[in-house]
């Protein structure tokens, strides 16, 4: 199974964005799959406050794990995860326009009104979906 479809697979049985691409990556990481569920919990719908995407949030955890600063002299992979962020949302804005949460959604999930027209036009089961499917394409796209 790819990691796309691990993830689409996460998302499909009800977890969050961010859950969903995060823990598709969890076993290459290191992480358990409750690990990575707990972990990316609070990043979905951009951090429930229509920030950046949930989807995307996953993914630079995944980047973070991959490429991330964990001794403070070591410069290297600090500018090394700073340029794969950067590649990674660049990458999102050029294929989506936004990797802002509201502006996917085109509705303000911070409010009641914006909630109702998410849930009514199915939302958060198409257009989340399709950016958890775009999160992990363009994560490959950079990690090979």
């Amino acid at each position: 199974m790819t990691h796309e479809e691990k993830a689409l697979s996460y998302f499909k049985d009800k977890f969050h964005c961010s859950q969903s691409v995060l823990a598709a990556y969890a076993d290459e990481l290191g992480l358990t799959e409750e690990q990575a569920l707990k972990i990316a919990y609070c990043f979905n719908a951009g951090m429930r406050k229509g920030e950046v995407c949930g989807a995307c949030s996953g993914a630079l955890m995944v980047l973070g794990m991959l490429y991330g600063q964990a001794d403070k002299n070591d410069l290297d992979s600090r500018n090394c995860a700073n340029q794969m962020t950067d590649r990674f949302l660049n990458r999102v804005k050029e294929l989506n326009g936004t990797y802002i949460c509201n502006e996917i959604l085109g509705c303000d999930i911070t409010t009641q009104k914006g909630v109702e027209y998410a849930i009514k036009h199915e939302l958060f089961t198409t257009t989340c979906r399709d950016m958890v499917a775009l999160a992990v394409q363009v994560l490959e796209e950079i990690i090979e």
